[in-house]
């Protein structure tokens, strides 16, 4: 009988034990489907083009579905048995759960994403334009379609100028980026009319990774395009806007295939049949489309003036349902709530008589009429000049502006900045007025675009006045015949194998007064060349090897802007500036130019002279007759007095000598008396600081004062005025460079004693980093105390701050002086610091608040005990970085961050804190209101 109560007794121990395997099973089953939906969920945002998954992420997942599989199987199996025979699956229950078990732990340490970049894949997501209307919709879908259909292997889309083609394939473009397992190349190509074989070899060579050494023929460079293209046979190639057939086999693209597309918007259907392509046409918008699209852009206010919906119907159905002309006349007409001026412009566009004969007429006279309504010829003319640039080629807008003021297409005022800002207002009237278009857009660059379709309605209005072939591939000048009597602008820029016959007569243009020629490798000009180019202002010979000028050059008077920068340039003859007597600007920077002629110092009319990186320079002439020059830059030459004469010139506004020059020093005398300077770049010259204190107009300052004294004569000149708008300002000796990102107004200071008597400075400073200084007062003054802000008793502005190898610091702060909206503090090296916020006698602070900190950085601090005195706290609202590296005697870290505060564990947070070494860690005891526990997981060892 025992015998048989003991058999019972293990088989329910044995059961019981069964099902709590099974239930264990279940419940990390649930565990690891959980891990995989989160996954798939990241996985969505990450895989992004250009992207792939992980290999080790992949076949996780591989092995998540394959396990869920064989425990559905096996709960399914022993579902169908019976008592007795379920327990002989106990083996394979274990099984699964130790796997699921490791799928687990494998997932934890899926550090640094999901996905890694994809090698193979290529293309680039496109800016789009919003598009309305059911026929765009449809013309999308039906390119799609083709796309994805493996039996279409070429589409041409087809319609005329300004229609939305471009617009159209920008869309499908960034669609077909998404398809990353149909295709694995995406390659946009924008085709202009003067397109060669050889530019689009070389422009799809840089797409696709191909190398051209430079020698190789057009067959040569085919075969290797040829080769790349065809062993990645999932590619899409996009030609926008071609303008008649061209060989695929001479570019070296393979006949597309299964696979393989190649798309091409045009405006001519020939084009399309010529290639074999399905043709799809883009047609225009029907009349509610367009006028959907015209409110869009101007604006649905326009619909609260009385009575100006009907005129806008008009105008904007008087556009033909081309996006292109409601889009450009929509935002010419923006803002303007003056009935009259919407009946004049009605009248206006119904009164518009055909100017330009082909296919493009409509188009044009749509365009043209923004063009007029600027009303203003040098507005105008400014537009006309944008065309100068070679097609589809991004402007540099400091370069265009540059050109316009040049021209005198900008007026004269009192200051180079304020002659920019006028420029750059007439850029931005252009833009929005769909005249240019901003290509890229940074915090201190921009460049524009002009549509082709602008350009060449530009060409066409200045078609007498105008010859261009920039960017063409040019290899010969144009023929003299083709430089007539009435040009007034040639544009032959960007022709990188261009040459002027020796035997060219000299071209007759009278009227000729801008010729830009840079970037055409071209060594040398004939001899009389300018001879009749009697009216010539700008000449443009920039990034061009040429190593000497025609005389016949001397021979224009008129002549005011003369840029020869980067050309190879090594001496000028004497006498070459006598007869230049209009010359204004003078840009001779990165040449190797050892030295200039005398006749430089008669240019009475010069306003800028553009020295810089002439390495090899180590004289200027005198400088005394130059009474009304603007603009000196001499930065990185080989000068190292500053020029004889300099204190005469009473009109300067820009002096700029740069970093790492050879000048040392700035005589006194000589700033003092340059009242007009705006801008004064020198570097690590140094400076007196009464001098540069009394420049009223100063607006930029980057220099260097040797000690306080002359830092304090500098701020004390600033009564009732304004302090630059930035400076860079060093004291001391030059050990180190102060650099804080996003900073304009910052100062530096390096060697220098700081006393008991407080120091000034500036009402509005940045950043402040003080290096290798002693502190030569009594231990009881925290450092900061010994620095006042100049007429105000708060460091409101002060964001940045470092502190470096400062001896006799004891203390950085006292509670009075804390900058409050401080980002970055740095201290490091600070041998004797014991408190960074150490209290005052008789206060008890419980808590200091910096709620703008981001970074706090404590390195190789050996005496360091406390950031804030014993019971208080430093509450850092928006800390996402500590690093506390060699502090051994910081004990507790009391440091309160509200971020972690109610957080779910589930949400991310920003936070890194770098320790060394890892024991430290280990012991410091954080005194803040969470848990030392809570902050692990963002703990890494530098």
């Amino acid at each position: 009988m025992d015998f048989i109560l003991n058999k019972i007794g293990k088989y329910l121990d044995k059961h019981s034990s069964f099902d709590q395997q099974m239930t264990d099973l279940k419940r990390k089953l649930k565990e690891l489907n959980g891990l995989m939906k989160d996954t798939e969920s990241v996985m969505r945002t990450e895989l992004q083009p250009r992207k792939k998954l992980k290999a080790e992420v992949q076949i996780w997942l591989e092995n998540a579905e394959r396990i869920n599989g064989e425990v559905q199987d096996l709960d399914g199996r022993i579902g169908e048995s019976n008592a007795l025979t379920r327990q002989f699956y106990g083996e394979e229950v274990l099984k699964s759960i130790r796997e699921i078990y490791e799928l687990i732990i494998q997932h934890g340490k899926f550090h640094g994403g999901l996905v890694v970049d994809n090698p193979q894949w290529v293309g680039q997501v496109l800016s789009t334009t919003s598009l309305s209307g059911e026929a765009v919709k449809a013309c999308i879908e039906d390119i799609w379609q083709c796309l994805m259909d493996d039996e279409v292997q070429k589409v041409g889309v087809w319609g005329m100028g300004g229609v939305g083609k471009t617009s159209i394939m920008k869309i499908i473009n960034n669609q077909l980026l998404e398809e990353t397992e149909k295709f694995d190349m995406v390659i946009w190509i924008t085709v202009s009319k003067e397109m060669t074989i050889a530019k689009l070899q070389k422009v799809i060579a840089s797409k696709i990774g191909v190398e051209f050494c430079g020698d190789e023929d057009e067959t040569t460079r085919a075969g290797m395009l040829f080769e790349t293209l065809l062993r990645k046979s999932k590619f899409v190639i996009i030609l926008d806007d071609l303008w008649e057939k061209v060989s695929l086999e001479r570019i070296g693209i393979p006949e597309p295939s299964v696979g393989s597309k190649l798309v091409l918007t045009t405006r001519s259907s020939d084009v399309c049949r010529q290639l074999g392509c399905i043709v799809i046409k883009v047609k225009p918008l029907m009349e509610e489309e367009a006028w959907k699209l015209f409110l869009e852009k101007v604006g649905h206010d326009i619909l609260n003036i009385p009575g100006v919906e009907p005129i806008a119907r008009s105008i904007a159905k008087r556009c033909a349902g081309l996006p292109l002309g409601v889009i450009t006349i929509a935002s010419c007409m923006k803002g303007i709530d003056d009935i009259c001026e919407w009946r004049n412009a009605l009248k206006e566009l119904s009164l518009r008589q055909k100017s330009v004969s082909g296919i493009e007429d409509e188009v044009f006279r749509q365009l043209q009429f923004s063009y007029d309504r600027l009303k203003d010829p040098k507005l105008q003319d400014c537009f006309l000049s944008c065309a100068l640039y070679p097609e589809d080629r991004e402007i540099e807008e400091g370069r265009l502006i540059q050109l316009w003021i040049a021209e005198g297409l900008v007026e004269e005022m009192d200051s180079l900045q304020a002659e920019f800002d006028r420029g750059r207002a007439i850029m931005n009237r252009l833009v929005s007025n769909c005249l240019l278009e901003v290509f890229i857009e940074r915090e201190n660059r921009r460049t524009v675009k002009m549509h082709d379709l602008l350009r060449d309605m530009a060409l066409h209005i200045a078609e007498s006045r105008f010859l261009v072939k920039a960017g063409t591939m040019l290899e010969k000048a144009p023929d003299v015949q083709e430089w007539s009597m009435e040009l007034e602008k040639v544009s032959l820029m960007n022709n990188w194998k261009l040459y002027i016959p020796s035997e060219m007569s000299p071209p007759m243009c009278p009227r000729l007064t801008t010729l830009l020629l840079s970037d055409c490798k071209i060594t040398s000009t004939p001899e009389g060349f300018f001879e009749y180019m009697d009216a010539l202002k700008i000449l443009d010979l920039s990034g061009n090897p040429i190593k000497s000028l025609p005389q016949s050059l001397s021979k224009c008077p008129k002549l005011t802007t003369l840029l020869l920068s980067d050309c190879g340039i090594n001496s000028i003859l004497e006498g070459f500036f006598d007869h230049i007597d209009g010359l204004k600007i003078l840009d001779l920077s990165e040449n190797p130019i050892k030295s200039l002629p005398q006749s430089l110092s008669n240019l009475k009319n010069l306003t800028s002279l553009l020295l810089a990186d002439c390495e090899d320079l180590e004289n200027v002439p005198p400088l005394s007759n130059l009474r009304v020059l603007k603009k000196l830059d001499l930065q990185r030459t080989n000068i190292k007095k500053i020029p004889q004469g300099t204190e005469n010139l009473v009109s300067l506004e820009h002096l700029n000598i740069g970093y790492f020059n050879k000048i040392t020093e700035i005589p006194n005398g000589i700033l003092s008396r340059l009242s007009c300077l705006q801008d004064l770049i020198i570097g690590e010259t140094l400076i007196n600081g009464k001098e540069v204190g009394g420049l009223k107009k100063l607006e930029i300052l980057k220099g260097r004062f040797g000690d306080w004294q002359n830092l304090n004569m500098y701020l004390q000149a600033f009564h009732g005025r304004e302090e630059p708008s930035q400076y860079i300002i060093y004291v001391g000796d030059l050990k180190w460079h102060a650099v804080f990102v996003n900073t304009r107004k910052l100062i530096g200071v390096s060697g220098c004693n700081i006393y008991a008597v407080q120091t000034m400075l500036p009402r509005d400073i940045e950043g402040f980093h003080i290096g290798d200084c002693h502190l030569d007062c009594s231990e009881g003054y925290p450092l900061f105390s010994r620095f006042i802000i100049f007429s105000l008793g708060s460091f409101s502005s002060l964001k940045f701050l470092q502190v470096s190898d400062c001896r006799n610091m004891k203390k950085l702060f006292s509670p009075s002086c804390v900058p409050l909206n401080l980002q970055v503090l740095r201290v490091n090296g600070c041998k004797q610091v014991e408190e960074i916020i150490a209290p005052e006698g008789g206060m008890v602070t419980m808590e200091f608040r910096l709620p703008q900190l981001s970074l706090l950085e404590l390195w190789d601090l050996p005496e360091l005990r406390s950031i804030c005195s014993v019971g208080a706290v430093l509450v850092c609202d928006s800390l996402v970085e500590i690093e506390v590296l060699k502090c051994p005697k910081l004990k507790r870290m009391c440091l309160n961050l509200p971020q972690l505060h109610n957080v779910p564990p589930s949400a991310a947070v920003s936070l890194s804190i770098w320790i060394r070494p890892k024991e430290w860690w280990e012991s410091v005891e954080w005194d803040g209101p969470h848990p030392k526990s809570l902050l692990e997981p963002f703990v890494r060892e530098r």
